[in-house]
């Protein structure tokens, strides 16, 4: 049996990778792990955390928590639930986790976002405030090489 030449499977590696990226933007609500993840993938869990960071820069946890996170936005905003539930409506199974990883990527806690968003006034075009408001994991500038 021949051997697929490396771009091949360098090609058939990312559309298996974009097939998980797919999988998290739709079921992020269920349960998801990195195992089940890779099982569906045929890959193993390391290789896929690994391919999954070089091609997108963060691990697949990452990427689904910034997924829930964003639904959580909306849905806190929106005003008509506690942050409890919309924890547990974004699939997030710890409240603790949820508020840490929400005010690690928002920069305020759930419960202050929501009292934010409630007094704000009159709501502005979906497509306006989900591109405003989308959690963006805080990385370190790139360098701008030699100071002299």
């Amino acid at each position: 049996m021949a051997r697929k030449p490396a771009s091949d499977q360098r090609l058939h590696d990312l559309a298996r990778l974009r097939r998980v990226r797919d999988r998290i933007d739709r079921e992020y609500a269920r349960p998801l792990d990195v195992e089940a993840l890779a099982r569906g993938a045929n890959m193993s869990a390391g290789h896929l955390s690994r391919a999954f960071r070089a091609a997108y820069g963060e691990s697949p946890y990452a990427y689904l928590m910034t997924r829930r996170i964003e639904r959580a936005m909306a849905l806190l905003r929106r005003g008509d639930l506690s942050v409890t539930d919309v924890c547990f409506e974004v699939g997030c199974s710890s409240l603790g986790t949820f508020s840490t990883r929400f005010t690690e990527l928002v920069g305020v806690p759930p419960s202050v976002y929501r009292r934010r968003a409630a007094g704000a006034p009159g709501e502005p075009p979906s497509c306006a405030t989900r591109h405003a408001t989308r959690p963006v994991r805080r990385r370190e500038p790139p360098s701008s090489g030699p100071r002299g």
